[in-house]
């Protein structure tokens, strides 16, 4: 490695020394403000000072802590501050993109911190976030809001959890840390087009909200259960996706009013 390169990046390196302070997550912007980042490039690193902008290309990879950024290229554009010194306010991924943590990782063609909110934006090559027990995939993108610890999957957007499926236009995850001290989902709400299915029972609605932990989703707005070509038909429904007991209510004010049902009788050979 010549001086020139050893250089650029020694400049990366404390560039990202100014960037704020913020919880170890998948934003890779975040963290302690001390942690420096380790660049690797296959074809080198630019420094376009008068951009304000670094770029790595040619199977980049950037390291920060317990976070690593995969990509094709990887550009990182930074202010100058008043008081002195720099800051990170985007950093792009373009290419193969795999965000790697200890508790997820995300993958797409494109990613897109913006520093300053604390947000991740995945998208194109069916956007995917992987956790230790579940899966989520979407069509146009998902969207890692750290402060909020929650994402949000758009376009024929679905979560899976072993052989429980859950699909809608819009998913909105959200995250704790679990006992281990690593970060899982532990609430999904759905948007238009809800789609269950749990190995048995099949169900859509307008409106869902999951509850991971008790295994609960709350079905809401044209809902219809089905199983073994029978079909209920009502205006909410609690469906637990663990024992596989389902219930059904009304219109009616306080879930009352009627339901309706079509049973498919077994035929006899």
């Amino acid at each position: 490695m010549n001086g020139n390169m050893m250089i650029r990046i020694f400049g990366f390196i404390l560039l990202v020394l100014a960037s704020p302070v913020g919880a170890q997550s998948l934003n890779f912007g975040s963290g302690d403000s001390d942690q420096p980042i380790e660049v690797f490039a296959d074809e080198g690193i630019e420094w376009q000072q008068d951009k304000l902008t670094f770029l790595a290309r040619g199977n980049a990879r950037a390291v920060r802590g317990e976070v690593t950024v995969f990509a094709d290229e990887l550009r990182a554009y930074y202010r100058q501050l008043p008081q002195g010194g720099t800051e990170i306010r985007q950093l792009d991924a373009i290419g193969n993109v795999r965000i790697v943590t200890p508790g997820e990782t995300a993958y797409g063609e494109r990613g897109v911190y913006d520093v300053d909110n604390a947000i991740l934006i995945i998208s194109g090559g069916k956007a995917r976030l992987v956790t230790a027990n579940e899966e989520i995939t979407a069509h146009d993108q998902i969207e890692y809001w750290e402060r909020k610890q929650m994402a949000v999957a758009r376009g024929k957007a679905n979560a899976v959890q072993g052989d429980k499926k859950l699909a809608a236009d819009i998913l909105v995850a959200y995250f704790k840390k679990d006992k281990a001290g690593k970060s899982a989902i532990h609430r999904v709400e759905a948007f238009d087009n809800v789609h269950i299915d749990t190995g048995k029972d099949s169900a859509t609605s307008d409106r869902g909200v999951y509850n991971v932990n008790s295994g609960i989703a709350t079905l809401s707005g044209a809902v219809q259960i089905g199983r073994d070509g029978n079909k209920l038909d009502g205006c909410k429904a609690e469906l637990n996706m663990n024992s596989g007991v389902s219930k059904l209510f009304g219109c009616g004010k306080s879930g009352g009013g009627q339901v309706g049902g079509v049973f498919k009788p077994r035929s006899k050979k």
